[in-house]
This record gives C-alpha cells, structure tokens and sequence, in this order.
C-alpha cells in the first residue's frame, strides 16, 4: 500500500467545487469526492464552522485530512469532510464570519485577503492499495478520531453503482425503508444502520458476511433485489405479529424470516399466546417472547430463578440427596429445579423448587 504526504492550497480544493445536497459533493477540479458513499452528511454548527475559517485567516494549522485513490484514479475524502465543506462553504459566499468586528463573506475581502486565504496550505494524507489495505488503513484512521461505523467503513471499499442505489432506499432522510420500518430497526439510517441490518440479514439467508454479500454485488446497477428483500421481511413480520408492542423494536427479523418464513403460523393464535406470556411474571425478558413463539425454546425469556435462600433451604431439607438418583452431593454440585416446569403450569415459588445433582437435571430437562 502507498501512503504519501501531499500539500494542497485552499485554492486548489475549491475548483470546480459543486454540493448537490445529497446527490454529491466535489471539488479539487472534479477530481474529489467530499461526500463519498460511507461519509455522514455535513454536522458542524454555525461556531464549529466559523472556527475553521477563523483557524486559516490567522495561519494556524487545521489536522492533517486523508483521502484515498479509487478504481477511476480520482479521490475520495476519508476524514476531514467538515472542515473541506466548511471551506468551500465560505469560498462560495453561503456565509459570513466576523473579521475585524464586522460580518464579512469571501467575496467582501480585500483581494490580498482572498489570495492570502486560497493560498493556505492544507496537509493531506492519500492512500492507494487494494481494497482489504485500505479497509485496514480506515480502521487505523477510525481510531484515531474520525469514527466510522463498521458500515461506513465497509461502504469506503465497496462503492459502486449498487451501493448508491441501496443508500437510496436505506440512508437518506425519510427513506423508504424508514417509513415501513422504523418501528422495528434500531439505529440512525444517516450511520448506515438500516443498510447494514437489511445487508446482514439477506446474507445470512445465502450464509455469507456482509462483506461478502457486497463484494458479490458491488458492481450491480441496483439494489432492487435487497429492497424487495426487506419488503418481504416487513410485511412478514406485520402479516404474524399483528399487535405492535415496543418490544419488537430491534429484533432479528430477518434473521427470523430466513428460518420460519415457510412455517404455517396463525396470526391469531400466535397474538393469543403473546399476550399471556407478556402478562406471565414468569418471564424477566419480554422481549424474547417473540424469538420463544417461534423456535420454542426457553432460553430466549431469560425465566425467573429461584433466589439463593431458597435453594439452600430445599437443599438442607433434601440432606443433600438428589430425589432422582437417590445419592449425596455437595451444594455447589446440584442444580435448582421446578418440579412442574414452567411450560406446564410451574412456577418459581419454594413449594415448586427440588435440588437435583447435574447429571439428573440435564436429562429431566432433555439437554442429553
């Protein structure tokens, strides 16, 4: 891998500069994209931005910025997207900053200002290799402070005509996929997050990484088919679990769909038990029930356990004997265990709780 030190002027950064809001962000001649695909849109405030116009009217240095070679020979901004805008920003007149205690846009400078301003120097980072250097390079820059998301790193190696078209369904502000599914994703859609789920779901289902899931598709000219992907998870999810409950925000559904999309499930018989377990006391992590409804097992509700205090008590009055097996065990070598399961109707109360050694317990509860 390359990594060399360039300096460019302010004047060179501002050529041929262009922000079509979020259709892209240019400059250095055409030859820079400010904004590529895994960058987050502009977030400096109105003091933010004018620090960085202040910083270069007194000659102080602003960070040194990286960006990286793409397959066209052309650039991409890794980290100092806000301060390039910031700059071109002011270059093309959209505000103001105080200087000399009066308001005063690019074009209100002295013409010696202008030239003294475009003239400064910027230190710059570039970057050329393949794409897993330069994923490893983002990541080494990342923690130096320019905080991607996994997502957004991933999007900096796999730009394409794909990725463009998937952004559109899952990164803009208002996306489609936000307005079917916000209820039910976590996550910003600005920080990839929507992409990434609906990626990591659709690879799943073909038992491939995210990675590879786009490196298969880089180069495709849409997306429709992780779009229709998606739809199909959504409408899935709402057509089975008919009554919205906060606790179906952030599951794995499509992690769900790829498994028991084929199942026969009854809507109205699924709502029925979900109601009784969300009501069951029984269950400490209602947010499984969902998972529990589906696969049937235990685990997912996290149940109730029998306190500490009340184990010991079953097991003095058992002396230490296992009901099962009929022999001694020391405390720490039996196991806590509801006489009636809880599926059966049992609950975690003392009258319910026997003590049973290891080997008794896995096969009452079938895990041999």
């Amino acid at each position: 891998m390359d990594i060399r030190l360039e300096e460019h002027t302010i004047g060179e950064i501002v050529e041929k500069y262009e922000d079509n809001d979020e259709s892209g962000v240019i400059g250095f001649g055409g030859k820079l994209n400010i904004r590529p695909a895994f960058q987050r849109e502009f977030v400096y405030d109105e003091k933010e931005r004018n620090a960085v116009i202040d910083t270069v009217f007194k000659g102080f240095p602003l960070n040194v910025m990286y960006w990286v070679v793409n397959d066209e020979g052309n650039y991409e901004l890794l980290d100092g997207q806000q301060r390039t805008v910031s700059i071109c920003r002011y270059c093309s007149g959209d505000f103001s900053i105080i200087k000399d205690g009066t308001p005063k846009t690019f074009n209100n400078l002295t013409n010696k200002e202008k030239e003294t301003f475009l003239n400064y120097k910027l230190m710059i980072y570039v970057c050329k290799g393949d794409d897993k250097e330069k994923l490893d390079w983002f990541k080494t820059i990342n923690i130096a402070g320019a905080v991607l998301t996994d997502q957004e790193l991933r999007n900096a190696i796999y730009t394409g005509p794909w990725l463009t078209d998937a952004k559109k369904y899952f990164s803009k502000s208002g996306c489609p996929a936000y307005k079917i599914a916000n209820k039910y994703l976590n996550g910003e859609m600005n920080r990839q997050k929507y992409l990434e789920t609906a990626i990591k779901w659709i690879a799943a289902d073909e038992g491939k990484s995210i990675e590879e899931y786009m490196s298969a598709h880089q180069h495709d000219s849409s997306a429709s088919a992780l779009w229709l992907y998606f739809n199909s998870v959504i409408t899935w999810v709402k057509t089975i679990f008919t009554f919205y409950r906060k606790e179906m925000k952030g599951l794995e559904w499509g992690i769900f769909y790829n498994r028991y999309a084929g199942d026969r499930l009854d809507p109205a018989e699924i709502e029925k038990r979900t109601a009784a377990l969300m009501a069951d006391h029984e269950v400490t992590k209602r947010s499984g029930v969902y998972a529990y409804i589906l696969s049937g097992e235990e685990k997912y509700l996290s149940l109730r356990q029998f306190e500490d205090e009340d184990k010991r008590a079953a097991y003095e009055q058992q002396q230490g004997v296992c009901p099962i097996c009929k022999k001694h065990f020391d405390y720490d070598k039996m196991h806590a265990d509801h006489i009636t399961p809880w599926h059966a109707g049992g609950k975690t109360v003392p009258e319910n709780l026997q003590m049973l050694c290891r080997d008794c317990n896995l096969k009452k509860s079938g895990k041999e």
